[in-house]
């Protein structure tokens, strides 16, 4: 199964940012959001109440960085077309920093979870990668690269995702540009396998497990892939 990322221009970032009385811009932050909850359906995004969509996020879809306000901001994941809340927290974002926020999950358990986004260049030739587990149902999984036979862990023993280990898991790892073979094992055999994944040099990305073991058609186990930059 191949990576694939999905931006799509939902937000105007103008409706989300405000200014003081002397018209001075106030400091603002950048988010991310995805919709990684498999069986959630189609939801509209409410910040302060604000709906600031046009069209429904549907899964597995990402809205690429739109600008709020810094401070502690209140987001609402509702239905699309309702006033149902699967959603409603309130998070708190830094000025000048960068975030994500994951709608994650099944519907029933559905939660938010919020990480910062490190979108500092990397090192020539290099890429960043983080990994998250964001499959419900799947245990523990280990994963790493293929080369011929041999498998090289780069993220190890990682469980279904809480805000405690998402917050711990955020930090990219730097990996050399290049092509590989990714592997994801779960008690030391390959649940699924993803070929030909292009790093490039200067790149961020967050690669999560979606989706739902013995899941079918879209709510399927896989991957996806986050670019940052």
């Amino acid at each position: 199964m191949k990576f694939q990322h999905i931006f799509i221009a939902l937000f105007s970032a103008a409706s989300l940012l405000s200014c003081d009385k002397d018209d001075t811009p106030q400091p603002t932050a950048s988010i991310n959001v995805i919709h990684a909850s498999p069986d959630a359906p189609g939801v509209d995004l409410l910040v302060d109440n604000l709906k600031v969509n046009t069209a429904a996020l549907n899964y597995p879809d990402v809205t690429g960085y739109l600008k709020v306000v810094a401070g502690t901001r209140n987001i609402k994941v509702n239905a699309t077309g309702t006033n149902n809340s699967v959603i409603n927290a309130n998070l708190t974002f830094m000025a000048d920093r960068f975030y994500s926020v994951y709608a994650y999950n099944l519907l029933a358990s559905i939660g938010a979870i919020l990480v910062e986004d490190n979108l500092a260049l990397p090192a020539a030739g290099q890429a960043h990668i983080r990994f998250f587990h964001l499959s419900p149902n799947a245990p523990s999984v280990t994963v790493g690269t293929l080369s011929g036979t041999t498998f090289t862990p780069v993220f190890s023993n990682r469980s279904f995702e809480t805000q405690t280990t998402a917050t711990a898991n955020q930090n990219f790892t730097p990996v050399a540009a290049g092509t590989y073979t990714f592997d994801v094992r779960a008690n030391g055999s390959s649940v699924l396998n993803l070929p030909n994944i292009i790093l490039q040099a200067g790149k961020i990305y967050t690669v999560f497990a979606r989706g739902l073991v013995a899941g079918a058609g879209s709510q399927a186990l896989g991957a996806q892939i986050v670019t940052h930059n």
